[in-house]
């Protein structure tokens, strides 16, 4: 019997609108490795997985598992085959226990009519004791976590036989300790001889904890590397076809005007629950101003309020000395805000539209581009022609829609619309989150640029290598206040900012407010 425990041979994957996602890629697993799967997105590597997990059919191909030839006809039958999955975003069920989630529609019954919940809380406790995860089973899932949720997700997949684990992107919204946590559990499991595949974006992650790494580009794969024997800057190269920058020459600093004043703002949840609790700050003109912290603990309310999508709060915000609870939206844009927005595909684009209406939404009653009575169709194609040229985006034309494209894409095109407006104030909600390292420095090299140019900028980002590769300012959110604060940025370690974030530190000096640079 051969140490392959997983053999991919010639995939072929075209979708029905004629993209060929993957191309004649063969692909192979040892026994007890981690293997990292790395790309740009739109490189297939999401596609490959969805074969392999059984939620794509391939057009060509053989999968070959545990030395058997087979086919995995859908998730369910991948799961039998021992082909566990983790995705990004987590296949929980917040209201109920974490024994009740990880036994979901595998439940032990007392009978016919009902489930043995005493035996799930059992059977929960000891596969947790089995693999060291320390988890109370009778806690509710939505009262976890982020770092004990993925657990769960992993713990469910375990409990249901898999030998082989996809993890896809494991650590986007872990902390440093929650992150360092997860990978001494999955050395565990690779101890245990599970083989794990580690899709990721972060090529220090992949150096740390990874055996091998395959790097699809473009639908095909660029070759299978000894993590030890290749660089950060060759993987990044092979996935993206050139040199790509990982750090950043920023300018010195050079503060100007303040541009916004934020005075005791409360925010509140739709259940009511406080979110932002008496926060203050002050936003200078020429400065990236960094927010780190977990998920839920404020970010996302702070950031509807002051873009005017929720004007539900009690206290201040002034934008160049203007009250802007009264505004609309669209005059809160006009004022100079441009927005990047955390999820791209609900609030940032309509994906049903095509590139052209997107990236020019926010223009098209601009003077440039509108006369008293009809649209200038030229200038409206000339002006999308260089956006689409000037941020890079792959496209066919723009008459694409927006859905058609990679995840990379479709923030480059949201991007677009935002800076092509020259903003003076720029809030940027995760604006590299799930995208390759190629766009990713694409894109933070333009919020630098207009940095530079006296922008002020709202960084909002779960990603640490660029909150502090970007930020001048610096503050971690925690329970809706601002647990930290740091002016000197280059002095705070991740292990420093993580205990923060996790509520383990916090500057009581603050009381909430900021006022000075």
């Amino acid at each position: 019997m051969s140490n392959k425990v997983l053999q991919m041979n010639h995939i072929m994957k075209i979708y029905p609108n004629g993209v060929v996602a993957v191309e004649d890629v063969t692909f192979e697993l040892i026994k007890g490795e981690i293997h990292a799967l790395l790309g740009e997105n739109g490189a297939g590597k999401s596609t490959l997985m969805k074969v392999l997990f059984g939620i794509e059919s391939p057009e060509q191909g053989q999968i070959i598992l545990n030395d058997k030839e087979t086919t995995v006809k859908s998730p369910q039958d991948a799961i039998s085959k021992g082909i566990g999955m983790v995705h990004q975003h987590f296949m929980l069920v917040p209201s109920l226990t974490v024994a009740e989630n990880i036994v979901l529609g595998v439940e032990p019954a007392k009978s016919k009519m009902f489930i043995d919940m005493d035996k799930a809380v059992e059977i929960s406790k000891e596969i947790a004791k089995k693999y060291n995860f320390e988890i109370d089973v009778t806690s509710k899932v939505e009262e976890l976590p982020v770092g004990i949720k993925q657990k769960v997700e992993i713990l469910k997949a375990l409990y249901r036989g898999a030998d082989v684990l996809i993890l896809d992107e494991p650590t986007a919204v872990l902390t440093p300790q929650e992150t360092d946590e997860l990978f001494i559990q999955l050395k565990k499991l690779k101890e245990k001889g599970h083989t794990i595949i580690f899709i990721s974006h972060k090529l220090d992650e992949i150096k740390e904890i990874c055996d091998r790494a395959t790097i699809m580009r473009n639908g095909k794969s660029k070759g299978t590397h000894n993590v030890a024997d290749i660089s950060t800057t060759e993987m990044s190269r092979l996935m993206v076809g050139r040199d790509v920058v990982l750090s950043f020459d920023k300018k010195p600093i050079e503060l100007k005007d303040t541009v916004m004043k934020v005075r005791n703002l409360t925010v509140k949840g739709s259940t009511g629950v406080l979110r932002v609790d008496d926060l203050s700050f002050d936003l200078k003109a020429g400065e990236i101003f960094g927010i780190a912290g977990v998920e839920g603990n404020g970010q996302g309310h702070l950031v509807e309020a002051i873009t005017g999508l929720n004007k539900k709060y009690n206290g201040e915000i002034l934008v160049f000395d203007e009250d802007i609870k009264k505004h609309s939206i669209k005059q809160i844009r006009e004022s100079g805000m441009a927005h990047i927005p955390e999820d791209r595909m609900t609030l940032g684009c309509a994906k049903n539209m095509n590139i052209l209406d997107n990236i020019l939404s926010n223009q098209f009653d601009s003077k440039e581009l509108s006369g008293k009575v009809m649209l200038k169709s030229k200038k409206i194609q000339e002006r999308v022609n260089e956006l689409i040229k000037e941020y890079l985006v792959k496209c066919k034309s723009s008459k694409q829609n927006v859905g058609m494209l990679s995840g990379g894409n479709i923030q480059k095109v949201v991007v677009a619309r935002e800076f092509s407006t020259n903003p003076k104030i720029i809030i940027a909600n995760q604006p590299t989150r799930g995208i390759d390292v190629g766009a990713a420095s694409f894109i933070r090299q333009r919020i630098i640029e207009y940095r530079d140019a006296g922008c002020a900028v709202i960084l909002i980002s779960a990603d640490l290598n660029e909150v502090f590769e970007l930020s001048d300012r610096l503050a971690v959110m925690y329970k809706g206040k601002f647990a930290g604060v740091f002016k000197d940025v280059d002095s705070v370690t991740e292990i420093e900012l993580g205990k923060y974030m996790l509520g383990i530190k916090h500057d009581d000096r603050l009381e909430g407010i900021i006022y000075e640079q």
